[in-house]
């Protein structure tokens, strides 16, 4: 009599496939959302309706303190520098970026943030890199004064590499009608910068280039910065202008804001600004090391810097009352920069322009 065949678990083909076997593991996606729970629940304030896990987020504005509100809504990412994130391993503030590329746009247009709402793709879960990131969108938010309100975790096998993943920010604020920027924007008017914390979250396809053309590695301790790795120092993440513009905004004292991203100075500031006047740059101002270091390392020209990078300055202000906001940025700690003026174009009707008298220093030693 011939012995029974051992017992066997029954094949994935007799008892069906399932999503874990094709890639996607909600029992990852639910213990994500379990993780980060906190971190959101941190950044509520007034106006937020409810928590995590609903369909939808609802804003009561009324309760937020508005009267007769114009609804403004961002959104962005943070490009390639994720590349350094992933390739690092610090996962925790790119979070930041991704709120600061979001609300720095809300702000130069007179709306204080309200709440905020991400998108995380990645190919396979990785619960502790993703509640890292998620926890640095948290900080982000809170730093902000804005409700990380809800989001999205998508599982896409086969979409990205293993390891790499992608985000998106969505920010809404608000601002009383009547109260919006850009106001009225004059000849005369002076030009204010707030610097900036480092590259930003703009250029990394550039400064990824140098990097490899130069044949550094992330480890590789920085250059232009004592102590750190070229990893931690290409890492400090975007700074956040919310409070500083909108204390300004709220004194009557600015006519327009610009945020100093891709495209730099020349792509950005004659943004806000109307027909007929023209932005004329004719304060030095000394760049962060990195800025020198870049230009040095990857042979790259003054013009191409300008309008690639922020350059060191992160935000132009506009005012017809420069001593009293140097002043007042002085007190927040802020060492603003003077940069120049607006001026009156020849022609009545021109569309708005940057003219550079002078450009930075990129000189490196």
């Amino acid at each position: 009599m011939n012995a029974s065949p051992p017992e066997t678990s029954q094949s994935a083909s007799s008892r069906g496939l399932t999503y874990r076997e094709a890639g996607v593991d909600i029992e990852a996606g639910d213990a994500l959302v379990e993780a980060i729970k906190p971190a959101a629940k941190a950044t509520t304030r007034t106006g937020v309706m409810g928590g995590l896990g609903g369909f939808g987020a609802l804003f009561d504005l009324k309760a937020a303190g508005f009267t007769d509100p114009v609804l403004v809504s961002c959104t962005d990412g943070v490009g390639t520098k994720l590349n350094l994130a992933i390739d690092s391993g610090l996962h925790d503030t790119v979070g930041i970026d991704l709120v600061a590329m979001c609300v720095n746009d809300l702000v130069v247009q007179g709306a204080e943030p309200l709440f905020f709402l991400d998108y995380f793709a990645t190919g396979k879960l990785a619960v502790e890199d993703a509640a890292r990131v998620v926890k640095g969108i948290a900080e982000g938010c809170r730093l902000s004064g804005c409700a990380l309100v809800g989001g999205e975790t998508a599982e896409m096998p086969g979409m990205y590499a293993a390891g790499h993943y992608d985000l998106a920010g969505f920010s809404v604020g608000a601002a009383e009608r009547g109260k919006l920027l850009p106001g009225e924007i004059r000849a005369g008017d002076a030009l204010i910068g707030l610097v900036s914390s480092g590259v930003h979250s703009n250029g990394f396809s550039l400064v990824r280039r140098i990097l490899s053309a130069a044949g550094l590695k992330l480890d590789d301790a920085a250059p232009f910065a004592p102590g750190q790795t070229l990893a931690q120092a290409l890492m400090t993440p975007t700074k956040l202008y919310v409070s500083q513009v909108l204390d300004l905004h709220r004194e009557g004292l600015l006519s327009g804001a610009a945020h100093i991203t891709g495209g730099g100075l020349p792509g950005n500031l004659p943004r806000v600004l109307p027909n007929g006047v023209k932005a004329v740059i004719d304060g030095p101002w000394a760049p962060a090391p990195v800025f020198g270091w870049l230009a040095k390392a990857g042979n790259v020209a003054t013009e191409e810097m300008l309008r690639v990078f922020n350059c060191g300055i992160g935000m132009v202000l506009i005012t017809s009352r420069p001593d009293l906001v140097m002043d007042r940025l002085s007190k927040m700690g802020e060492t603003p920069v003077v940069l120049g003026q607006i001026e009156a174009a020849t022609d009545a009707n021109a569309a708005p322009t940057l003219e550079m008298v002078v450009s930075p220093d990129f000189s490196w030693s």
